[in-house]
């Protein structure tokens, strides 16, 4: 396994880890995510992802029981919990949801208690919420940090603008700003990690724990033939992943990127991997699977690697027409 600081911290995460998102709760039941979790963490994993709007807290729960049940040095691994959505759905009331201080507090006091933890690694602000001041979130978790509840704290699928405003509230105020995001990053979706963010690394750096790294398994090819049964995108609730990925065009360019997979000798899952953490900006790309193959699997990202030289990725961004370029004019 890799490690690899995260941004301008001093945290190293595995360049491959572990999430809940989907499976947990929904799909699998807590005997296979003992065994999920034992593999990740055997191979090397030291980074496990989580939210509170994952299956309605019961994923952090699932996470929880695991956790306590392994007995592994608590100092040998890191988890993450998010806050945004809340966990109680469509019963959520005001201050239940959002970046308010209220919510922010008492998520993470929640989050600890689902997880069965003292303190979380990362805590991440889901979304952005424009209805909180910027001041009021920074100060929140800065003060989380200083109570000893989180050691770092990040964000999810915010801008890069909205990422440098927090850092400047924070130099203003003399406060401990993120210093990590949690984007999509995969093939088909490039513009965050590698155009938008491009300011935040060279101005006050940032890591990365990428997610949906096979487009929610999009990029295993395993839909090409249909719907396998449990898979994700035939899953109710999430009928807005299908349409997002099954589509003519993406599914023209998935078969010949498949076709450069057949031509190195591996899978295409493990070269969508590959393909992510070739990016040195990536700090970690966060693995969801439901069966053990499918995560052993996986690991060959890091034997494909090396095999993904300028000439195979000249290749495959020929294929896919999308990479961002920075216009200076």
């Amino acid at each position: 396994m890799e490690y690899r600081r995260m941004g301008r911290s001093g945290l190293q995460l595995s360049v491959l880890s572990f999430g809940s998102w989907v499976s947990f709760h929904k799909q699998i039941d807590d005997s296979i995510a003992d065994e999920l979790m034992g593999i990740a963490y055997d191979n090397g994993i030291n980074f496990f992802d989580n939210a509170e709007g994952y299956a309605l807290g019961e994923s952090e729960k699932m996470m929880g029981r695991v956790l306590k049940a392994k007995h592994w040095d608590r100092t040998s691994y890191t988890v993450s919990s998010k806050v945004f959505f809340g966990w109680r759905g469509k019963d959520n009331k005001p201050n239940q949801t959002g970046l308010s201080r209220k919510h922010i507090f008492e998520a993470c006091h929640e989050a600890l208690g689902r997880l069965q933890l003292d303190y979380l690694d990362i805590f991440f602000c889901h979304r952005p919420d424009p209805n909180v001041p910027i001041e009021e979130v920074v100060w929140t978790m800065h003060n989380l940090i200083q109570q000893g509840k989180v050691l770092y704290w990040g964000t999810s699928m915010w801008s890069g603008a909205e990422i440098m405003e927090a850092h400047r509230v924070a130099q203003q105020y003399n406060l401990i700003g993120p210093v990590v995001e949690q984007p999509q990053y995969n093939m088909f979706e490039r513009y965050k990690m590698e155009m938008d963010y491009v300011p935040v690394y060279q101005n006050v750096g940032l890591g990365t724990t990428i997610w949906s790294p096979l487009a929610a398994g999009f990029l295993t090819g395993k839909y090409l033939d249909g719907f396998p049964e449990g898979s994700r995108l035939g899953l109710e609730g999430f009928e807005w992943l299908k349409e997002r990925w099954m589509q003519e065009e993406k599914i023209a360019k998935l078969k010949q990127i498949d076709q450069v997979a057949k031509d190195l000798g591996v899978s295409l899952a493990a070269l969508a991997i590959a393909w992510c953490i070739r990016n040195p900006n990536v700090t970690t790309a966060i693995l969801g699977a439901t069966r053990r193959e499918q995560l052993l699997e996986n690991f060959k990202a890091l034997e494909v690697l090396p095999l993904l030289t300028d000439e195979v990725m000249n290749r495959i961004d020929g294929i896919l027409g999308n990479k961002p370029v920075l216009n200076l004019a």
